[in-house]
């Protein structure tokens, strides 16, 4: 009986891996043909000028960093803004998304990062495959999600939120030429983030690598800065309990692989600039802190405060389990969730997206922990191993 009902619920646990991966991949078909009819010209001044940073790279190569006016000789963008029906196209001084600099040049506010990527496409035909390997990335990890899972509830919960993960590569990733990359980096890098430490393993090279990716995303949003910011404190925090080796190791690595990856930004603002740590940013985007009820009251209707909600609901399980490991990512997890919330709602500035890689970090994280804590669970003890050895004794 015992083993028909062991039977019976494999072939549940399979027949739902295979109808959310079916799912999934439905969802990934949808948005490949709704991607396939995109408009590289729909308007919108940050997409020209994430254009014209590709145009620069496949022009000069690594010389594209310098975003001066001066160097659309070849009138790119002025194109690009008449295509738009943007009036003041002649006049660089009034050019959108470019920052006048001390030294009287107009340059791109925006890291160098999102031109870089669309520049390893053919121009014309740049936005379209950056989505599509950005949604191909994040439906791999959805994948892995829902066959990494052992019980039914986790095949549910990771099945759930890979659908979830490639629905919003649509709505709210589009409004963003940077936040396509940024979704699957969250993606990765949240799946090497529970394996760090759900595992509970002093891996110091796993901790460089997590450090290089989130460095490498600033390079697409200057506000991904903020994705390492929980990591520091934990790691700070673990280094002040602990001083061991082991500890130093994996705090002065995860440091130096974020400034490394995050390398090409500091570059482009001495050249843009003129020191590493000026911004390319006007003074209307240089905001300081404020509480603005309206703009809580925007993101509360948004569904990121819905993506929010899962996340603590997630964390809150996970410090629950009982498990160290759990209990780490659960803590890191937090003390990112919090320090962004901090910075993204006392910003007197509401977008649809603001907020959302930092919320897909946190849920992929804690998802893939769950999934690791789950498999552990699942695993035979030795002396589960050693009754059924004797059991298949003579």
């Amino acid at each position: 009986m015992a083993g028909k009902l062991i039977s019976t619920g494999g072939r549940t646990l399979r027949l739902l891996k295979l109808v959310f991966a079916l799912l999934c991949l439905t969802i990934l078909v949808t948005n490949i043909r709704t991607t396939s009819g995109w408009n590289e010209a729909r308007g919108v001044y940050d997409d020209v000028c994430y254009l014209r940073q590709a145009h620069l790279f496949q022009r000069f190569g690594v010389s594209g960093l310098d975003t001066n006016s001066s160097r659309d000789d070849d009138g790119f963008f002025q194109a690009k803004l008449k295509e738009i029906g943007y009036s003041d196209w002649r006049d660089p001084t009034r050019w959108p998304c470019h920052t006048p600099m001390s030294d009287h040049k107009m340059v791109v506010q925006y890291p160098p990062g999102t031109g870089f990527l669309l520049a390893l496409f053919p121009g014309g035909h740049q936005v379209v495959p950056l989505y599509l390997a950005a949604t191909l990335i994040v439906c791999c990890f959805a994948l892995l999600a829902i066959f990494s899972a052992q019980w039914i509830p986790a095949v549910l919960a990771a099945g759930a939120f890979g659908a979830l993960a490639l629905v919003l590569m649509i709505n709210p990733t589009k409004a963003s030429y940077s936040i396509a990359p940024t979704m699957a980096i969250c993606a990765l890098a949240g799946f090497l983030t529970a394996r760090w430490m759900a595992e509970e393993r002093d891996n110091s090279l796993l901790a460089m690598v997590i450090g290089l990716l989130l460095g490498l995303s600033v390079n697409l949003r200057l506000a991904n800065l903020f994705l390492g910011s929980g990591y520091f404190l934990v790691l700070g925090i673990s280094l002040l309990r602990s001083r061991k080796p082991s500890s130093f190791a994996q705090t002065t690595g995860f440091g130096i692989a974020f400034v490394l990856g995050m390398a090409p930004t500091l570059i482009a603002n001495v050249i843009n600039a003129g020191s590493p740590f000026a911004t390319t940013y006007g003074t209307a985007d240089v905001i300081a802190p404020a509480l603005d009820l309206g703009v809580l009251g925007e993101y509360a209707r948004d569904i990121q405060s819905v993506l929010i909600l899962l996340a603590v609901s997630w964390i809150t399980w996970l410090l629950r389990t009982g498990e160290n490991g759990g209990r780490w990512v659960a803590l890191l997890v937090a003390a990112n969730l919090a320090i962004n919330l901090l910075f993204f709602l006392s910003h007197p500035i509401f977008t649809p997206y603001y907020i959302v890689p930092i919320a897909m970090l946190s849920l992929w994280s804690v998802c893939f922990a769950g999934l690791i804590l789950s498999a552990k669970a699942a695993a035979p003890t030795p002396v589960s191993l050693e009754a059924a050895s004797l059991k298949a004794l003579p």
